[in-house]
């Protein structure tokens, strides 16, 4: 097989793993508060990045050397957050509606990359950025007579998610995706480390089975996502992070009993389709700035 194809492969088995782990983390959310559950899925992962670091050329001192402090702390805490937000939204709003309004995150990085990152957007995407939004207000929309206040939780989760994107995106001018990779783990579990213990609950053991699960499934799914980016551009790993939503659809509806609505249908595919242009147009300028120099 070739690089590529491993690299598909690769991919494929991350967002697997990745929505199995979304799916583990709804059902121990709903029984323990979730900055406890990230704080323990955070320890293997820090765990998995320092081993991993250590393994590479110039060891752990050089992999964590980097130009950009600040800005790597900043990451690991943005993503720290954002993985609570997400367990939370999935334990309150349900898994299929959440990955509904995170799939919006590709557009609103589009959005935000212009006066952060400097970036300029033509009319293309300024189209697909608009209509991805209004994609997102099909499945925010009310189904009843007032708006379900909890939904602003999975909306702050995206912009949070975006910002840390972007971030990554400033850091990645100056330091390797490892040390990136290394920052992510470390400075998450310690930030979850000085707030998680406020939150500690005793669990059956039954549930730290399944937080043994999820530890696994978190240190699998990013191991098999850093050798799909190894082989693949992102632009071609990205629009297959969609699946996230057709696996949350079907793992909600079938073991949660969730509902989904017409506007969430609706809604979701205008949104994906949105992202994907979003993402496709994105390499094809980054292609042609490269090429200009």
């Amino acid at each position: 097989m070739t690089s590529k194809t491993h690299g598909y492969i690769f991919a494929l088995l991350a967002i697997t793993i990745f929505s199995l782990q979304d799916a583990i983390s709804k059902h121990l959310a709903s029984t323990y508060p979730p900055i406890f559950v990230t704080m323990i899925r955070y320890w293997a992962f820090a765990l998995f990045t320092i081993v991993l670091a250590s393994k590479m050329r110039g060891g752990l001192k050089a992999t964590a050397r980097t130009k950009r402090p600040l800005l790597q702390v900043v990451r690991g805490v943005l993503l720290a957050v954002q993985v609570v937000l997400a367990i939370t939204c999935f334990a309150v709003i349900g898994l299929a509606r959440s990955q509904a309004i995170f799939s919006a995150t590709p557009i609103l990085i589009a959005l935000l990359s212009m006066p952060i990152l400097g970036e300029r957007v033509g009319w293309r995407r300024w189209t697909a950025i608009g209509v991805g939004l209004f994609g997102v207000l099909l499945i925010l929309k009310p189904e009843g007579e007032f708006f379900d206040v909890k939904l602003l939780l999975a909306i702050l989760s995206c912009f949070n998610f975006a910002f840390y994107v972007i971030a990554t995106r400033l850091a990645s001018r100056d330091d390797s995706s490892m040390t990136s990779f290394f920052y992510t783990g470390v400075i998450g579990a310690i930030t979850m480390t000085v707030i998680g213990p406020f939150y500690w609950s005793w669990m059956s053991v039954g549930d730290w089975g399944w937080m043994a699960l999820v530890c696994m499934t978190s240190i699998s799914s990013h191991y098999f996502l850093i050798r799909a980016y190894d082989l693949l551009d992102a632009a071609a790993v990205q629009p297959l992070t969609y699946l996230s939503l057709v696996y949350a659809s079907i793992i909600g509806v079938t073991i949660y009993d969730e509902t989904l609505s017409l506007n969430t249908i609706i809604g979701s595919i205008i949104v994906v389709a949105a992202g994907i242009f979003t993402i496709w147009r994105e390499h094809v300028v980054g292609r042609r700035a490269a090429a200009a120099n």
